[in-house]
């Protein structure tokens, strides 16, 4: 897989398809919302979803660490589902967790889903945290200085193809934001058209909409808005 190179505050920034966010500079991998036992939580509530997605989430996260080797990883908030996701993990899943948490200087982002994220599964926890000219937290403030990275919203994208229209998850920024795509199997997504997210941008904003290989630059004006994409089955580009 490729990782698609952009601009962000005068940092070089590496979008990779999987979803991750690459600093080189600072030797440093943020993921979004990975949201670990979503899918045991849902069966609790009585919606029987395939358990497995947290194996997935992890295999996947475990790859992309493997590739790119940072230093630093920033899990910006929600990378579990719930305060009691962490004792619902199997022991594998922990022992992969603790395993990656052991290799790198790891930080937890406290997000809405996990105000308190488990310690005792290695890593720091931290509100929020800034590098240089990033901020990173995990739900984008109304009045911000440049440079967040956030995630909370799990933004995607829709466009139309010469065949059919095709859906996937995205990155988005206005050059003083940047929004991260979800990370975990089962996070779902908001469009990148609905208000909740374009209110907090700029009216020009770029997105970058996660394939299979790589990461596509898509110009905001061929991004459907919701109405017309509300008939898409969700397909990576």
């Amino acid at each position: 897989m490729s990782a698609t190179p952009f601009q962000f505050v005068g940092e070089r920034l590496l979008a990779d398809p999987g979803g991750a966010l690459i600093w080189p500079a600072r030797d440093t991998l943020a993921v979004a919302d990975l949201h670990l036992e979503k899918g045991s939580a849902f069966a609790i509530g009585g919606t029987p979803l395939p358990p497995y997605d947290s194996r997935e989430t992890l295999r996947r996260l475990d790859t992309a660490l493997a590739h790119y080797a940072p230093k630093r990883v920033i899990c910006l908030g929600d990378s579990f589902h719930d305060g009691a996701a962490a004792e619902r993990l199997s022991d594998e899943e922990c022992a992969t967790l603790r395993r990656l948490t052991g290799a790198h200087d790891w930080l937890w982002i406290a997000g809405n889903h996990d105000p308190v994220p488990p310690g005792w599964l290695g890593g720091a926890v931290m509100a929020g945290y800034r590098a240089g000219p990033l901020i990173f937290r995990h739900e984008a403030e109304r009045e911000t200085s440049p440079g967040e990275v956030s995630g909370h919203y799990h933004p995607k994208a829709t466009v139309r193809t010469p065949r059919r229209k095709v859906t996937g998850r995205c990155f988005v920024t206005d050059g003083n934001r940047l929004i991260l795509p979800a990370f975990g199997a089962y996070a779902g997504g908001l469009d990148v058209r609905d208000p909740a997210i374009e209110r907090l941008l700029r009216e020009r904003y770029a997105v970058l909409v996660c394939g299979r290989t790589r990461v596509h630059r898509i110009p905001r004006e061929v991004i459907l808005r919701r109405a017309d994409a509300e008939d898409t089955e969700p397909r990576l580009i």
